[in-house]
């Protein structure tokens, strides 16, 4: 923006994480741009400053649609300096009851929709300066995704870890031109996706954290928010675990 104004895009924008991300952007006095491949539903209440905010519908995982979300960005704000990519779609199936097609679908939203709106979001930023941008992987690549009543299977573990070789690659290859790129690795979060947890699965996934619960979308928000941040400059290339301390394995 003329004024000075840090500009994001946010990706998933409309519930969870994503939209846990528009309103700390907001808070932090970014303009945001909340990109979904669904509207945000009326039962959630629109971000209260309109002049720094907007949204976009797009499939990430077309390449034309995610050109036209920078494109827009660009166009509302006159800039773009960061991308934060919570957009995913998750996979319950188990090894025996998933198929090519529903495994082949995850990865194309999972892990091609994350290089194509990082490579448009890339393009724009090599050309202007530099950015930073934030990618999503999980926590489950270390636990093992089986699948089952609100957990994530195969499909979305691999799809996650897949994040990682990507981020990195990125990382390296985006540096030169003064893009910083990074990734959050959320656990257990209260989010849609864990509504549909058992209370069992809800409590098991607690106790396996040194914090005794599952962690809110704002806390995931605030790393995400650092790793955009100047206070950031020096970190390439890194996955800061969010999970509570499950990473201990208890």
């Amino acid at each position: 923006m003329t004024d000075g104004t840090r500009v994001v895009l946010v990706t998933g924008s409309s519930s969870g994480i994503g939209q846990a991300c528009v309103t700390h952007f907001l808070q932090s006095g970014y303009a945001v741009c909340g990109v979904d491949v669904v509207p945000r539903s009326k039962a959630t209440p629109a971000p209260a400053d309109d002049n720094r905010y907007f949204e976009f519908t797009a499939d990430i995982s077309d390449s034309a649609q995610c050109r036209a979300a920078v494109a827009a960005t660009v166009a509302t704000f006159g800039a773009l300096d960061g991308l934060a990519h919570l957009a995913a779609i998750h996979s319950m199936k188990t090894w025996s009851e998933l198929n090519a097609f529903d495994f082949e679908k995850i990865l194309a939203v999972n892990v091609t929709g994350s290089f194509l709106i990082s490579q448009a979001a890339a393009q724009h930023m090599e050309k202007n300066g530099g950015g930073a941008i934030v990618l999503t992987t999980s926590s489950v690549i270390s636990v093992g995704g089986l699948g089952g009543t609100g957990r994530g299977g195969p499909a979305y573990a691999t799809s996650k870890a897949a994040i990682v070789g990507l981020m990195r690659s990125l990382a390296r290859s985006l540096a030169p031109h003064n893009i910083r790129v990074n990734a959050v690795s959320p656990g257990s979060i209260s989010t849609p996706m864990t509504a549909n947890y058992t209370k069992e699965a809800l409590a098991g996934v607690s106790a396996r954290t040194l914090a005794g619960r599952i962690g809110e979308t704002e806390e995931i928000a605030q790393t995400i928010g650092f790793l955009m941040s100047k206070d950031a400059s020096y970190i390439f290339g890194e996955i800061i675990n969010v999970n509570g301390g499950a990473s201990f394995g208890l």
